[in-house]
């Protein structure tokens, strides 16, 4: 006999009312619908439900019948997705050929995610404890764990994101089918184990997830050039190792997807170019040596191409080598190259960084005089682009009698330097003198 409670100490829940919608016309087709998964989860921690799964003994090709007049498609298999009000609600079949819903809750990933619940009586089908885990603040996966991860194995790494998103912890038997069966991971698509990743990343405290992913042997599978520094000492007045360093840098950044990916692997070349000179260690050229690493690493994820160029930018930069006696000319040319749309999350990385480090508060004085500059040349609109000089390729032809090609564009970049620092020549008849001029010998 399934065990089926109500809420203890809350009031029923708000079901939006095109989930209510879902669930009878289910029902009224003779056929059992019940919310399930993390919706029915989020309801006993009391917290904002986002997304509303359905759960019904109709086949695919039924649900597909019955909601005919309603926007769907079906990209995942036996998932129908009901489109309302721009939002998606998925409505699957039963798990198991018993068609039942116990012998879909038997199937399901972890106890807190095998729950159903029935909006009309507001009773929760709870078989396996998920209600007791959630207050022991547990993940614990359903019947034996080896089972679980063998149907679906991405539930290896689910397990370590929802510990980390909910601060559990993972039951030890649950912990060790982890670590025993971590190469099952390589069986997943790349892009969903990437979608887990950034799920990680954007918790509060990414690093509590990818040390338990050390700690299960999945980082070993999943970035194991992470893992090469691991214990490897850095110099002298960083505080951490630079696996460790990694982490609290990430920790100490917004959850920003660019952001917390380069403050992941923005160091990930340094186990590979450390040298010991004169007695310390030294990681010449480790910027751009890990922009490159970290190139592999997101393509070989599936990270999109607008994702890799954005976070190889931020790491091969993340050094930052600025002095106060840098001319307004020279932070100009610095936004420039970083790219307007890129620069601040620069600063952020840097601060992380820094602070990661043990850096002093003369380095973030330092750096907070950097980028209080850099925000008043944007504010200023005075960081020029070759679309904005008052010329074009025509006059440059014109006057210096060239054909269209690569001159054209040297001389279009020769002007585009003089305006970066005499902002003031950008003007049609300035920029003609200055054409002028280069047709002196």
């Amino acid at each position: 006999m399934m065990k089926r409670t109500e809420p203890k100490g809350t009031s029923r829940p708000s079901i939006p009312k095109f989930v209510t919608f879902i669930v009878n016309r289910l029902r009224h087709a003779g056929h059992e619908a019940w919310i399930v998964g993390g919706a029915v989860r989020d309801i006993c921690l009391a917290r904002s439900v986002t997304d509303w799964d359905v759960a019904t003994s109709a086949s695919s090709s039924e649900i597909k019948r019955i909601f005919e007049d309603t926007p769907h498609f079906a990209l995942k298999h036996d998932t129908v997705t009901l489109l309302h009000s721009q939002r998606h609600f998925d409505v699957t079949p039963f798990r198991r050929k018993t068609g039942d819903i116990d012998g879909d809750l038997a199937h399901r990933d972890f106890t807190i995610n095998a729950m159903a619940y029935n909006p009309q009586s507001g009773k929760i089908l709870d078989p396996h404890g998920g209600r007791q885990h959630l207050a022991l603040k547990r993940v614990k996966a359903v019947g034996l764990p080896e089972e679980r991860f063998d149907e679906d194995p991405l539930r290896l790494l689910r397990a370590v994101r929802l510990a980390v998103q909910f601060r559990f912890r993972i039951e030890s038997a649950t912990f060790r089918a982890i670590g025993d069966h971590a190469m099952l991971i390589n069986k997943v698509a790349p892009e969903r184990i990437r979608e887990e990743l950034m799920k990680i990343l954007m918790t509060t405290k990414p690093s509590i997830g990818f040390s338990l992913m050390r700690r299960t042997g999945l980082l070993r599978e999943i970035i194991p050039e992470l893992l090469e520094g691991y214990r490897k000492r850095q110099e002298d007045f960083h505080r951490f190792t630079i696996f460790r360093h990694a982490l609290e840098t990430v920790d100490r950044t917004d959850p920003s997807p660019p952001l917390r990916v380069s403050a992941l692997l923005h160091d990930v070349s340094k186990p590979r170019v450390r040298k010991r000179v004169d007695g310390k260690w030294r990681f010449e050229g480790h910027e751009k040596a890990s922009a490159e690493l970290a190139r592999e690493i997101m393509v070989r994820l599936r990270f999109s191409s607008r994702m890799v160029r954005v976070v190889t930018n931020l790491i091969a930069h993340h050094g930052i080598d600025y002095h106060p006696s840098w001319s307004d000319g020279a932070i100009r040319r610095f936004i420039r190259q970083m790219g307007r749309e890129s620069v601040m999350d620069l600063f952020a990385l840097r601060r992380a960084d820094t602070m990661a480090s043990g850096g002093t508060s003369r380095e973030l004085k330092v750096l907070s005089e950097f980028e209080r500059r850099v925000l008043e040349e944007l504010e200023a609109g005075t960081v020029p682009e070759l679309s904005d000089l008052a010329i074009g390729g025509t006059e440059v032809m014109e006057i210096l009698g060239i054909p269209p090609g690569p001159e054209v564009g040297e001389a279009l970049g020769r002007l585009l330097e003089k305006v970066t620092d005499h902002p003031e020549l950008n003007t049609r008849q300035g920029l003609l003198s200055l054409i002028e001029e280069m047709k002196i010998p």
